[in-house]
Parts: C-alpha cells; sequence; structure tokens
C-alpha cells in the first residue's frame, strides 16, 4: 500500500474508532470528488408509485442528497424515509405538508410525484420559492394550470424538468431525427398505441385511514367519499382512472407518445388544430390532426407491436421502449450524416436536469415543451368527454366555436386550494 493510501485509510479508520461504530457511505463524507456542500438537496414530493425510482436514484447520485420526503399519507413518507436511509445512509426529514418542505433554505430542487390535480400548485409554489422542479408527466391537470407554470418558469427563472422520459431514450430521438431529415418521405399519418383503463367507478363509502390526510389528497376536486380504489397509486388503474385527478390514458401513455410526436413533427412550440373523438358519426379511432392534414390516431388495430408508427411516402419508422424498426428495414440502422438535423441529444433525463441545475441551461422537456404536449393529451380528454370535434387555436391556445369545452380548458377549483400566483 502506498505511503498516502496508508495515511489516508488509516485516519479515516482512527476518525471512526474515536467517533464510535458509525459506518457512512464515502460520498457522505464528500470523499467521491463532490464537497457535502455543493450537492443538490432535493425533496421528494408525493411518495407513491412513480417515486421509488426517483428516489433511488437521487438518493445514490454523488451530486444530490434527498433530504426530505413528503406525502398526505403517512405510510407513505415512512417508506420513503426508509428507503432514502437504505440506499444511502441518510435519513431525511419526513413531511405531510409540502409547504412546510418549501420553507427550507436549504432544499435546492423538488420532485413532484402526486397525481396530476397536485402538479401546478406545487410546482408554482415552489419555483416561487426559489427551487428548481422535476414534474411528473402530464405537466399539468388543465391547459389554464399549464399556462400558470409557464408564466411562473418565465418569471422565476427556475429548471424545470417535466418527466416524459422518452425525449432521453436514443430510439426515440433516433425515430424523431428520421422524420425530422425526410428519411421516410412526407408523412401521410402517425398512430400511437395507448390501451386503455377500467371505467371508474363509485365505490361503498370506507372509513378514512389513519394517518390519511384526505382533504388535502383531494386538494383543488370536488369532495367525493373516501374508498381505497380512488386514491390507489397503480398502473392498472387507482386515481389514474377519474377525470377529477388527471386524464386517464390521455395523460398517462399519451404525455409520454404525444410529446415524442410533438418532437418529430418539430411542433413545440404549436400543436393539432382539431381532436376528434372515437364513435363520432362511426369513426373506428379517436384522432388529432395538424394544419398540414397529419393525423394522429389512437390505438389504431395496425401498429405492428409498436408503440408509435410514422408512415410516410417513402417508408416508416416505429418505435418502441428498448425497440426501433424501419421500412426499408435497414433505414434505422444508417446513422446522420454531416448535413442532417440533430435534435437535442440526452441519454439519462434525471441526470440532464441534475446538469441544467448545475450550467441553469434548458433541459430536454422544459416548460414550453411540457405545456404543449400537456395540451395535445387535454383536448383530447376534452373531445373523449364530450363526443364531439373540438377546433383548437395553438397560436392563441383557445378553443374556438364550443363554449362548454372553452370553459373546461380550467375547472373549478375548491375553497382553501387556489393556485398560486
Amino acid at each position: 500500500m502506498k505511503r498516502r493510501s496508508f495515511i489516508k485509510k488509516g485516519g479515516l479508520f482512527c476518525g471512526s474508532a474515536i467517533a464510535g461504530p458509525m459506518i457512512v457511505k464515502s460520498q457522505t463524507l464528500g470523499l467521491s470528488g463532490v464537497s457535502p456542500n455543493n450537492r443538490i438537496q432535493i425533496a421528494c414530493i408525493g411518495n407513491g408509485l412513480i417515486m421509488g425510482g426517483h428516489r433511488g436514484y437521487y438518493a445514490t447520485q454523488d451530486r444530490t442528497e434527498v433530504v426530505a420526503v413528503c406525502d398526505v399519507k403517512k405510510w407513505e413518507r415512512e417508506d420513503a424515509r426508509d428507503d432514502v436511509n437504505n440506499k444511502s445512509d441518510v435519513i431525511p426529514d419526513m413531511y405531510e405538508d409540502y409547504e412546510e418542505v418549501l420553507q427550507r433554505k436549504d432544499v435546492d430542487a423538488v420532485v413532484i410525484g402526486t397525481p396530476d390535480h397536485w402538479h401546478a400548485a406545487i410546482a408554482i409554489a415552489a419555483m416561487s420559492a426559489g427551487k428548481d422542479v422535476y414534474v411528473e408527466k402530464p405537466m399539468t391537470l388543465t391547459i389554464a394550470e399549464s399556462k400558470a407554470m409557464v408564466e411562473a418558469q418565465h418569471r422565476y427563472g427556475r429548471v424545470l424538468q417535466v418527466g416524459s422520459q422518452q425525449r432521453s431514450d436514443s430510439r426515440f430521438r433516433k425515430a424523431a431525427e428520421m422524420v425530422r431529415n425526410g428519411w421516410i418521405g412526407e408523412i401521410k399519418e402517425i398512430r400511437a398505441r395507448l390501451g386503455s383503463f377500467a371505467p371508474p367507478i363509485l365505490g361503498k363509502e370506507e372509513e378514512i385511514p389513519d394517518g390519511l390526510n384526505y382533504d388535502k389528497w383531494l386538494g383543488q376536486t370536488p369532495w367525493e367519499p373516501y374508498f381505497e380504489e380512488r386514491i390507489r397509486g397503480v398502473y392498472s388503474g387507482g386515481w389514474r382512472r377519474y377525470w377529477e385527478y388527471g386524464s386517464r390514458k390521455q395523460g398517462d401513455w399519451g404525455a409520454h407518445h404525444y410529446d415524442i410526436i410533438q418532437w418529430a413533427l418539430d411542433m413545440d412550440d404549436s400543436g393539432p388544430t382539431l381532436f376528434v373523438p372515437r364513435g363520432y358519426k362511426g369513426e373506428p379511432y379517436q384522432f388529432h390532426e395538424y394544419a398540414n392534414g397529419i393525423r394522429v390516431y389512437r390505438d389504431h388495430k395496425d401498429m405492428n407491436g409498436h408503440m408509435i408508427r410514422f408512415i410516410g411516402t417513402k417508408g416508416e419508422v416505429l418505435v418502441s421502449r428498448g425497440s426501433i424498426g424501419s421500412d426499408p428495414e435497414d433505414l434505422c440502422r444508417i446513422p446522420l450524416g454531416p448535413n442532417d438535423k440533430r435534435l437535442y441529444r440526452s441519454d439519462d433525463h434525471r441526470a440532464n436536469w441534475l446538469d441544467c441545475i448545475q450550467s441553469r441551461a434548458n433541459p430536454i422537456c422544459n416548460v414550453n415543451v411540457g405545456h404543449r404536449s400537456a395540451t395535445v393529451c387535454l383536448l383530447s380528454g376534452i373531445a373523449e368527454r364530450l363526443e364531439r370535434p373540438i377546433h383548437w387555436d395553438p397560436k392563441k391556445e383557445i378553443v374556438t366555436g364550443d363554449e362548454t369545452a372553452l370553459r373546461m380548458m380550467d375547472r373549478p377549483r375548491r375553497t382553501g386550494y387556489a393556485l398560486p400566483a
């Protein structure tokens, strides 16, 4: 052993012996090249199913430390605390109210993994408090909230990343670049596979369990009797089944696939002009249409096993998580040429956010991108609920010719849960 290594290791051993039998990881001591004082201090708000991956990531990175976990369910925040402690030897503070988290000066950034109806209020309050934000997709519950988040981010200048992580997948990026560069010719139509949830149910009222702040879970939404299915966070349904808290499959897989389609069509600052629900005048598929006539069909029966299918005059590109294909078959294997357009490259969605927190650059799925993609999802949901076409002006960002649909761009909020200024 070299003398320098011997002294370093010996010094650590002696210090530990004097202090007592406490074991801490090297990153906690700042021995990984990152000072503890330079770490990004993160709070995880909403610690249900989706947050598990986020917690594990940020608890184990050299440049981050999870210092707080927050949830209206006592059992969720206790599980989150233990999860962080097991992965990092850090014991984060627990909170029921996110407002208390945002008062902490040592919290640099927050990750928001709540149901959709809480995204906007927490994100806007966090940016107002000087925190950078990672918010799960879809960015908001309503179009009005989405506009408010864009305004807040521009006002406060915080780094906001929306969790549409397919933008940080090389296969989806390659598919979008192939479309952008005209490799499959003029785009004729696009198909996206979203799947379906079971219909919402109204279960028998149950006793609110100890440790749950049910009123705050409901937040801005109408008061409804408690039963477990309403608040469950499961991929098969739970709260996602209800229009009160999200946009069902439009806001679930739609927030991923419509986002990639927007990217591929160079529509990050615009959007479709028409939204037509399935069944209207016998229409077999829900679709939305851009001003240039390109239609995006939901759950078309012919997807060739992929999530998104771009169909052009010279070929096709098909892409899913973990795979990409094309017709001609070898087209997707050809590297981009020196004159081809290249899109924003990110190979790790969370790391891209952290990089941008440190550089103050714009992340790959910033607030403007998240707003436009969420708008596509929300308008698709409005058309589905009204069972009639919706016309949209993407420049003025307003519904035209339908007063009911126009009002549905926003929703009434329960007293005590106003959107932060």
